[in-house]
């Protein structure tokens, strides 16, 4: 005679068990899920910001005079000095953790002062070294950079930017050999070049005609002026210590007192980048506190229903151990439910956490490619080891339960209601 009661009780169990999984397995679910968000967006933040910084040596500094803050010698108070080419020699002779320094000087940028037949526009001049590209590098279209027989012969060519390109050369085509007459002077296109970083020095790359430093400063009756000190320094070499040398000879050989804070600006790119560096280790350690967290929060839904389960199914245990079943066979079902609902629902939030995030890097290449995100994903590693913690958080959410079950004793399970 069939049981209606009893088969709406048998469903309702069956379905309230289910229910309970799928809402426990949902919080691991969750708690994957917006760890694997959480990193991929920290590492899309920390590739965007450094990507701004991408193409120029980390380990540079750049530095030019500035008026005086102190009395010294004789000077007054309020002295403007300039950077001369001795002073480029001097450094390359007394500061050993030096690798590469290159001057750096400005032209004017007047209304259509870059003219090519009829077409005409306005841009930047820069005076630059042949080794310049060590501390900036330049992506080349046509031709070639600055090189070193340019500047010992002062030679009248130039490198002109992508944007220079497309203003002056409508047509497209090979600008190489062509003629430009830049601040009313006219230069052979040794080449087509852009920058890589989107930081600019007296004006983006793209926007700027690059000329040999030596070839500037005849043209610009300034004498042996240089306007700024770009240098690198030697592998495991401090930035910090080759910037301070540096300055101790700009001010030694220039008469400007020790303790002027004022007479030389500069910058460290290399502080910069380390700033960045730690910014980036604290967010990555607070994202896996809070994503641990939210995952442990999960694991411990896990453990409380299979503490339920224990307890809906003592009689069960009780039979099975006064039938003989042994500890760990009682141990290993527990646990091996455990780490099944555990698996399943965190590998499905980490799949689709990877699959958020693959779309989103695709959205922004086709969509957004100067968003402050680029590459937003977790690495292989990261994956592998947030697949380890989620099946160790499986088996000890499992091993509580578990150890419960062992205490159940087989008269007393068989008392059960």
């Amino acid at each position: 005679m069939f049981d209606l009661d009893r088969f709406q009780e048998i469903w309702v169990t069956i379905t309230r068990n289910k229910v309970r999984s799928l809402l426990t397995g949902f919080g691991v679910f969750w708690g994957i899920f917006m760890l694997m968000i959480m990193l991929g967006a920290g590492h899309g933040l920390e590739r965007g910001m450094l990507k701004g910084i991408d193409g120029f040596a980390t380990n540079s500094c750049f530095m030019g005079s500035n008026i005086t803050g102190e009395p010294y010698k004789g000077f007054q108070k309020g002295r403007l000095w300039r950077i001369h080419n001795r002073d480029l020699e001097l450094l390359k002779e007394f500061v050993p953790e030096m690798e590469h320094v290159s001057p750096i000087l400005f032209g004017g940028r007047g209304t259509n002062n870059v003219v090519r037949d009829e077409h005409s526009g306005s841009f930047g001049v820069r005076g630059l070294n042949a080794n310049y590209t060590a501390i900036e590098q330049q992506r080349m279209m046509y031709g070639r950079f600055i090189n070193d027989i340019d500047i010992v012969q002062k030679r009248k060519v130039c490198v002109i930017g992508t944007a220079v390109y497309e203003e002056l050369f409508p047509a497209k085509g090979n600008p190489l050999g062509q003629y430009l007459r830049v601040n009313g002077i006219y230069y052979q296109v040794v080449g087509v070049a852009s920058g890589v970083s989107n930081i600019s020095i007296g004006g983006r790359p793209e926007e700027s005609v690059i000329i040999p430093f030596t070839t500037m400063q005849q043209i610009s009756n300034q004498g042996d002026v240089i306007d700024i000190l770009a240098a690198t320094a030697k592998p495991n070499q401090s930035v910090k210590v080759m910037e301070e040398k540096m300055r101790k000879i700009l001010k030694t050989y220039n008469s400007i007192a020790p303790t002027d804070m004022q007479a030389i600006w500069g910058f460290n790119l290399e502080e910069q980048f380390n700033i960045f560096k730690y910014l980036f280790l604290g967010i990555a350690v607070l994202i896996w506190i809070v994503g641990s967290g939210t995952l442990i929060a999960g694991i411990v839904g896990v453990s409380n229903i299979m503490l339920v389960t224990v307890k809906e199914r003592t009689k069960e245990i009780g039979i099975r151990r006064a039938l003989g079943a042994k500890p760990r066979t009682i141990i290993g079902q527990i646990m091996s439910e455990s780490l099944v609902l555990t698996s399943i629902a965190g590998l499905l939030g980490l799949s689709f956490g990877i699959l958020c995030l693959y779309l989103a890097d695709t959205y922004m290449l086709q969509k957004a490619e100067n968003m402050f995100l680029s590459d937003p994903m977790v690495s292989f590693g990261t994956a592998i080891l947030s697949t380890v913690i989620l099946l160790i958080s499986g088996l000890f959410a499992g091993s509580i339960p578990a150890m419960r079950a062992l205490r159940i004793k087989a008269i007393d399970a068989i008392r059960e209601e």
